[in-house]
């Protein structure tokens, strides 16, 4: 049976099928967002420790992990996917081609994307602005972060950042990219698509989906900065800091009011078809996310106001 979630200041979720028999498959198959990874992962073993086998997760980036979920229906296709972004009218388009319909989508819960360094670096403020002149390909090109503002530090520019398969790569481009690019008066004469474009000479290193080795980087070099979520900041606090951006400092709740300029909320997507064919799935628990780092929704109102989206729908 599928249950109604309902998302609070405290609920969060947890993800099992019920089944009374399992039919080419005995134990749900997850995908997607590296964002979104701790949290499935979390999810994985607490339905493991409940009688049933731990699902497999596949760490896919958001849109890798949409493209699989959509690739068909039956047991030799993934159940779940997770999303760090909400799923575009073309992978919709995509799912329904391939006979993937009735598609349930749940907001998990809020995330920032952290802009971050080593701890040892120093702690500095961004502004969306300063940030697209840093990282764009047709932007002015700065060597050094002082180029762009006296006001920051005289080092070299080395960023990390997501690849294009990751949502957080998308969500960035949306609240960073085209913001920065807008208020660097570029975005008419570029438009959406060069507003958004990385450059291209080595300054920004596009990493793989592995964002504990993006941590691991930034330890080791204090002049390297990466973009990640905010759950690989808040378990690595010892090694690496955050940046304010426009003067807000990302934490729990600066995320959760979206004061914090790069908030975002998080995805699962569910085949409905799946119910009742592969072993697992009750809704209900409740909080022990937020011990991983999600944070909660803050009410269902801010979320149907920013997003246009509720918790919980089929699609």
């Amino acid at each position: 049976m599928f249950r109604k979630l309902i998302f609070g200041m405290t609920t969060v979720f947890t993800v099992t099928i019920l089944s009374n028999s399992a039919q080419g498959r005995d134990r749900i198959q997850i995908v997607g967002s590296s964002t979104v990874y701790p949290f499935a992962i979390a999810v994985a073993e607490k339905i493991g420790k409940n009688g049933f086998k731990t699902p497999v997760i596949e760490s896919t980036g958001t849109g890798g992990g949409i493209k699989l979920f959509c690739a068909g229906v039956g047991t030799k296709y993934s159940d779940m996917t997770n999303a760090s972004r909400a799923m575009k009218k073309k992978e919709k388009a995509m799912c329904e081609k391939n006979g993937v319909t009735g598609i349930i989508e749940i907001i998990v819960g809020n995330d920032g994307i952290a802009f971050s360094n080593s701890s040892k670096g120093g702690k500095l403020n961004f502004t969306h602005k300063q940030l697209w002149m840093a990282m764009a390909e047709y932007g002015p090109k700065p060597k050094r972060w002082n180029e762009i503002d006296s006001s920051l530090p005289n080092i070299k520019i080395k960023i990390i950042a997501p690849p294009p398969t990751s949502g957080t790569r998308d969500a960035w481009n949306s609240l960073v990219m085209g913001k920065g690019c807008k208020s660097a008066g570029q975005m008419k004469s570029l438009g959406k698509k060069k507003c958004a474009a990385f450059r291209e000479d080595g300054i920004v290193e596009e990493a793989g989906e592995n964002d504990t080795l993006i941590v691991k980087r930034l330890a080791a070099d204090k002049e390297v900065f990466g973009i990640f979520g905010f759950s690989f900041l808040d378990s690595n606090r010892d090694q690496i800091q955050g940046a304010t951006i426009d003067g807000v400092e990302i934490g729990l709740d600066s995320i959760q009011s979206y004061k914090y300029p790069i908030s975002r909320p998080l995805f699962f997507y569910v085949k409905k078809a799946h119910i009742g064919t592969v072993p697992g799935m009750k809704v209900g628990e409740y909080g022990y996310l937020s011990d991983v780092g999600l944070v909660p929704l803050a009410t269902e109102k801010l979320a149907k106001v920013r997003f246009g989206v509720s918790y919980l729908k089929t699609m």
